[in-house]
């Protein structure tokens, strides 16, 4: 039954995909014209040059400089483990994911598309077992990134340190992202599809997205849901941590340790 299923609902995809384009197609070529129409009778309005950004990375380097490279690096260290620790804690208990709208794993996009399609033919059910299962894989996998996290922050050089702490608000998650991206893939994934493997509407998607992808109906990152759920957890987690981050930089007395606190607070003046 269940896979009767699936075959009319991979089949209403490719159809409503083909119904879609055709009338884009139309609906653009009008948009056109009327934007046309209305650039002609519409003056463009008059444009003012933003006034520049002062540029504080100076005084925040000479802020820094009352600190030893020593001390900078130390309490960059315990601040971002802080961070990374209260990031993968959060995400890792149940509804971490699922009951966080910032990064909660949606459907691929192929299937949001025919969502509504999928729960007129009965099939809502499949939907929402398909959401929770992905959101469960990812709050099963992402504990695997502490010890990655905890390992960047402990290989961090006093050049990575200063780049960091006069860097954006978000210098430091740029740094975990590139240093552990690679290998959170790696721990993540197992985890992923190990939890996967229980959901068949996991499986028949699988078997499907790829002639979907020829069709241009499913983007081929998302071909296969091990690798889409992969992809949207270490991102969910990357932004958790940003936020962490943020945080700490807004409002210093959040960070661990007296050390920490005072640099932080000398980089807000």
């Amino acid at each position: 039954m269940l896979k009767r299923q699936l075959y009319v609902f991979f089949a209403s995809l490719a159809l409503a995909a083909t119904q879609a384009h055709a009338f884009d197609l139309g609906g653009l070529l009008n948009k056109e014209k009327v934007d046309t129409l209305k650039e002609s009778d519409t003056a463009a309005p008059a444009t003012t040059t933003p006034a520049a950004t002062p540029d504080t990375s100076g005084g925040s380097a000479l802020n820094l400089a009352t600190f030893s490279s020593q001390d900078q690096v130390g309490s960059l260290k315990q601040a971002l483990a802080q961070g990374a620790e209260t990031a993968v804690a959060n995400l890792a208990k149940e509804n971490g994911y699922l009951g966080n709208d910032k990064v909660r794993i949606p459907l691929p996009a192929s299937l949001q598309k025919v969502e509504g399609m999928m729960r007129k033919f009965g099939m809502g059910k499949y939907a929402d077992d398909l959401v929770n299962s992905m959101n469960r894989a990812a709050e099963a996998a992402v504990p695997e990134a502490k010890a990655l996290l905890i390992g960047a922050v402990q290989n961090m050089t006093v050049d990575d340190a200063t780049s960091i702490l006069t860097g954006s608000n978000d210098a430091a998650t740029q740094y975990f992202r590139k240093n552990t991206e690679t290998a959170l893939s790696g721990k993540f994934k197992p985890i992923v599809t190990t939890s996967m493997q229980r959901v068949k509407v996991a499986e028949k998607y699988d078997q499907f997205s790829g002639k979907g992808v020829k069709f241009g109906l499913v983007d081929e990152r998302d071909a296969k849901l091990d690798d889409y759920i992969t992809r949207k957890a270490m991102d969910g987690l990357f932004l958790m941590m940003a936020e962490q981050e943020k945080a700490i930089r807004a409002n210093p007395l959040q960070a661990t340790g007296d050390l920490a606190k005072k640099i932080f607070s000398a980089l807000k003046f």
